[in-house]
This record gives structure tokens, sequence and C-alpha cells, in this order.
């Protein structure tokens, strides 16, 4: 048999990391390249693989969430990740948090155990042009390596920074409160929240005092028109979001047949309509401000949110355009991306689409066919919306269960829907594994790093 050829994964953080383990594991020879800390970034502090840099929570590990259900998949799927946050887990109730240091400590001394892997501290500038490739570079990607990722796929299909606006459940909407219409009678897309004067100047008096995430030094975004935080317009003037993203005109209350004082449009962020953006909103408010001042809003009194607003440093690709489901490229099909590069939002997330990209990779080297996990699992469902997302709505997301699909029987009772999902996501993960033959991998013995 003829040796087979090094697989080159661009990134040490948890999807890098995640996915050469993975590919290791499947008998291939993987060089892994970190930058650091020969190159630092404004984020890290430590020359550790998987650092985390924003927070030391992985989010909620309770199963009838979509985190905690995500995080059940993938040691169903034997993630290397989940297995060190495990191992180095601190108490945070039902939350998932790790010590920092020992969490990246354990991945660390686990890549070097694990035969074939090569660590090699230095910067990749550009993609290597030829053999398998994964780019998990993370957020806080070079420029060096963002501009060669433009040239690969085009400067229009690579974002420098997130502008998020919050995405709520549409079954914790009060549509009592609501009416369905786009302006000037174009359809009925977008569902509409009427504002009174009253209701308007109690929402914006809030808005402008309310508290905001301080912004750190690496992430001088620059404000256009377009992705401007919420709170920054309204300080402008009291009647600025008036005549910005809650501009009534064009639309009638049919409750009324006025026009209302102002309006927030929520648009359908998945096929399915079980999610919405509202529409406008990305902002720098902290999360429990979000939720206090959002949930003034005539009808989202008791909403739940799947996705918080932000406005954040992210490189990140427009994945619909990209990347096909097994996350090879289009352009290449030797050309894998993991990571939040793909547009997912969180570590675990992140874990997931390296866990992906380097199962599918070891795959390919070995000539057998590539696997795409059920569309009705999270893991499955965070791949369909970076493949099947519109291009022109594309933002990253976290896993929610608003991106499952649909019940084929639909069911009313909220909880009763939840545990139906839930159910069907284990059931098609259990026969996919069985079927496709997807084992969890054991971990092996030592390798070498060249510094």
């Amino acid at each position: 048999m003829a040796e087979l050829s090094p697989i080159t994964i661009i990134g040490g953080g948890l999807a890098g990391c995640e996915a050469a383990i993975q590919a290791a594991r499947r008998g291939l020879p993987v060089r892994l390249y970190e930058m650091r800390p020969r190159v630092s970034t404004p984020a890290h502090r430590t020359d550790g693989l998987a650092e985390l840099v924003c927070s030391n929570s992985l989010r909620s590990d309770e199963p009838t969430t979509a985190a905690g259900l995500l995080k059940e998949e993938l040691r169903h799927l034997g993630s290397a990740v989940i297995s060190s946050a495990d191992a180095t887990r601190i108490p945070a109730g039902s939350a998932l948090a790790v010590d920092r240091a020992a969490f990246s400590r354990t991945l660390t001394e686990w890549i070097a155990g694990e035969p074939g892997i090569e660590v090699v501290r230095e910067e990749v500038r550009e993609v290597p042009a030829k053999g398998v490739v994964i780019v998990a570079s993370g957020p806080l990607t070079s420029d060096p390596l963002s501009d060669d990722l433009a040239a690969l796929f085009g400067r229009k299909n690579l974002a420098f920074y997130d502008a998020i606006s919050p995405i709520v459940e549409a079954e914790t909407l009060d549509m009592s409160r609501l009416f369905r219409a786009s302006r000037y009678g174009k359809g009925e897309d977008y569902l509409n929240a009427p504002m009174t004067r009253e209701e308007y100047t109690a929402f914006y008096n809030a808005l402008v005092s309310a508290e905001v995430v301080p912004e750190r030094p690496f992430e001088k975004i620059p404000y256009f028109e377009g992705c401007m935080p919420i709170e920054v317009m309204a300080a402008r003037g009291v009647d600025t979001l008036r005549f910005g993203p809650m501009k009534p005109v064009g639309l009638v209350d049919p409750r009324t047949n006025k026009r209302p004082y102002a309006v927030v449009q929520l648009r359908p962020e998945s096929r399915s309509a079980s999610l919405y953006n509202i529409v406008g909103f990305q902002t720098k408010l902290t999360y429990p401000e979000q939720r206090r001042v959002f949930r003034m809003i005539p009808g989202l009194e008791k909403t739940e949110f799947a996705r918080l607003g932000s406005l954040h440093r992210n490189t990140f690709v427009c994945a619909p355009a990209i990347l096909g489901e097994t996350l090879q490229t289009k352009a290449r099909g030797t050309l894998f991306l993991a990571g939040q590069i793909t547009g997912v939002e969180g570590y675990v997330e992140s874990a997931a689409m390296g866990w992906v990209a380097g199962v599918n990779a070891a795959r390919l080297s070995l000539k057998e066919p590539l696997i795409v996990p059920p569309a009705a699992t999270v893991i499955g469902s965070m791949v369909g919306h970076l493949t099947r997302s519109a291009l022109e709505s594309f933002q990253p997301m976290n896993a929610a269960f608003g991106l499952l699909p649909s019940l084929l029987q639909p069911v009313s009772d909220r909880e009763a829907r939840r545990n139906a999902l839930i159910a069907r996501a284990r059931a098609d993960m259990a026969r996919w594994q069985a079927e496709a033959g997807v084992l969890p991998r054991l971990l092996g013995a030592r390798t070498r790093e060249r510094a």
C-alpha cells in the first residue's frame, strides 16, 4: 500500500484540534499548523492549542437544549474536544464549564500523544495548492491568509465582522399582538410588531440607557450604515429609528386600519418559519440587557431567544456559496473548511464542524465515501444552515432547535414538540452511526512536534 500524504490543517483551535485527532485516528498522517507563539493574536495569551479566549463556558449541557443535545451527539461520535471538556469540567450548574488552562493542556497533550500528528509552529500565509487541506484558522485569521482566502473565494464571500440581529423562537411570540404584512402590500413575509407613541418612547429610553459590551482593542469595527448597532442609531436622536429599521411607512395595522407610530419587523430565518430575525437590530448590548429591552417590543414579552445580537470581529465565509455538505469547498474538492470560519457561532459548534471536516478529509484520502450527518440531528442541522441558507441573508448561528426540519406530524404543545425533535434526532443519529459505520475512535500514543 502506498504511503499516504499528510493532511494539512491550518489552525490549532478547537476545530483544528478536533479535525486533526479525527483524521489521525483513521490512520492518516496530519500536519497541524499553529502560528502561536511565533505570531500572536490580540486575543490569545498562551501558546497552548485550543485556548479558550472569550469564556470558559461551553453553554448548557442539558440534553433538552440544542446546545446540550449537540454535546450528546459529539460524545457518541467520539469528539476529542468534548472528552477534554468533560475531563476538565468545573461546577457551573447545568452548563459545561471548564478550567481553561487544564482544557487547553489536555487537548495539547492528546495531540502530542496521537500517532501521526506533527505540530508545526509556523504561520501559514496562503492555502497550500496541493494535497488535502483543512482551513480552521478561526475568527482572528491573519491578514495574509484572509487575503489569500478572499482571492480564492471572492472578497464579497468573506466577511471580517459579524453584524448579527437577535433571532427569536416563533412559538414563543404572542401572535395576537403581531400582524403579517410586507410594506406596500408586497407579500406577507414579515411579522410586524406595531408600537404606539407611548410604547416607542418607553422602548427608546430603555435602549439608549442600556449597558453595552465594551469594545476590545482589536475590534475596531467600522460602523457602516448597513450594520450600525441599533443603540448607536438611536443615540442620533429620538426619531432616528422611526426613519430607519422601525419605520412604519407602507404598513397598516389591520386591527386599527391605521399606520402605527413605529414598527419592529421580524423576518423568517428558517424555511419552516420556526425562527424569526429581528430586522435591523444588530447590537452591542449585553445579553441580559438585550433580553430586558427587546422584550418590551409588543408580542415579544415572553419570547425565547435562539440567538442574541452582536457586532464583533469574525472572519467567516458566505458558506452557502462556498461549501458543500461535506464541508469541501465547491471550488476545490481537496480543500475543506472547519470551525467559525465556516459561519457557525460557538465553541462546540466549531468543534462539531471540525469533526465533520476531519472525518471527511480522512475518508477522501482513503478513497472512501464521504459522509453527511442526518439533517434531523443538531450537527446535521448546523451543516444544513451553512449549506442551504439563502445567500443574501446568511449569518452565523449557534445550535438551535429552530434549525431542525419540521416534524411530519405537527405537535401543538411546545414541550411535547421539543421532546419529539430530541427523540427523532437521537434515533437518526443511532441509525446513521450504524449504517455508515461512524463509530468513536480511541486515542493513540505519542508523536513529535517541530518547534
